[in-house]
Formats: structure tokens, C-alpha cells, sequence
């Protein structure tokens, strides 16, 4: 097994980095690093002998958090930017309709369960909670119309830097 990086190796984070309980100074499951973040390789070992972990430095957010490999790609490799990542908390910035009955108010939250477009413009499925009878209040919707929720901030800045990073 070997490492596809190497120290100071400049990378790109392909999926958000979340809190699996090891980073010190924030709860399991909060958002470390977002999508498409940039940082430099400072270190490379093994967990369980089968897994490659890298010790990336995160110079904007002032920290450094291990990554697996599956998490990382080359900085020049192409790369699609879009807002929002599956878990993400956002809120609809216009009502919804369907069939003529509004079934998204503007300002509902609602969680991104994945994107359904790989293609400008881009649309995500987002689920709502159950409102007037629906079972299941999940929809397609385009990216122009979500922002990020306010409950859902990136953690990790450098005033943080004594939490751990």
C-alpha cells in the first residue's frame, strides 16, 4: 500500500471533513474542513494497516487534520465547485410549488441528501420536514434558489487554533 501523496504535496479536499470524534474542541459529526478547501501534506502514516492517512495543513483555517486518501485529490486535478455538499443544512431562499400547491415555504430548512445534477445548473435533493401530510417531503431543487443555513458554519478559523488545531 502506498502513499499517492507526499509531504508538501499541495491537495484539495473532495468531500466536507466532519468530526469522526478524534479532533479535539468540537462535537462528533461538526464540519471541520469544506468541500474543496486546499492544503499542504505534513505527514503520512497507516491506521489498522490498511488505511492511509495524511496530516494535511489547512493554512487558511489555521489547523491541521488527518484525511484519508479517499478524501484528498490532486490540486490540479478538474475540479466541479458547487455550494453545498450531502448534510448540509440550508434554507430555501423562494416557496416551492408543486402542482400548484406550495409544498416549500421560503426560509424552510431542509437537509441536502446528495446532488442530482453533475451539470450546470445544478439541483439537489433536499429533505423537508413532514408538513401537511406529506410522508415523504424530499425534493429536486435548484441550487440558485438554497443558501447555508446559519446553524451550520465552518468551525474551524484561526482565532480557533487553541481548540486543537
Amino acid at each position: 500500500m502506498d502513499a499517492t501523496f507526499d509531504y508538501g504535496d499541495k491537495v484539495r479536499v473532495i468531500k466536507n471533513i466532519r468530526n469522526d470524534g478524534t479532533f479535539m474542541g468540537s462535537n462528533r459529526g461538526a464540519l471541520l474542513i469544506r468541500r474543496g478547501s486546499a492544503g499542504y501534506i505534513k505527514g503520512v502514516g497507516k491506521f489498522l494497516q490498511d488505511q492511509i492517512i495524511y496530516q494535511v495543513h489547512f493554512i487558511e483555517q489555521g489547523c491541521t487534520v488527518g484525511c484519508r486518501e479517499s478524501e484528498l485529490g490532486a490540486i490540479d486535478a478538474p475540479w466541479a465547485e458547487r455550494l453545498f455538499e450531502r448534510g448540509d443544512n440550508v434554507v430555501t431562499q423562494k416557496s416551492l410549488s408543486s402542482g400548484g400547491k406550495i409544498v416549500v415555504n421560503a426560509g424552510d430548512c431542509g437537509t441536502v441528501l446528495g446532488l442530482e445534477s453533475n451539470q450546470p445548473p445544478l439541483f439537489y435533493r433536499v429533505s423537508f420536514q413532514r408538513v401537511n401530510g406529506l410522508e415523504a417531503n424530499s425534493w429536486v431543487i435548484p441550487e440558485s434558489v438554497l443558501k447555508l443555513a446559519e446553524a451550520d458554519p465552518v468551525i474551524l478559523t484561526a482565532e480557533l487554533g487553541r481548540l486543537g488545531c
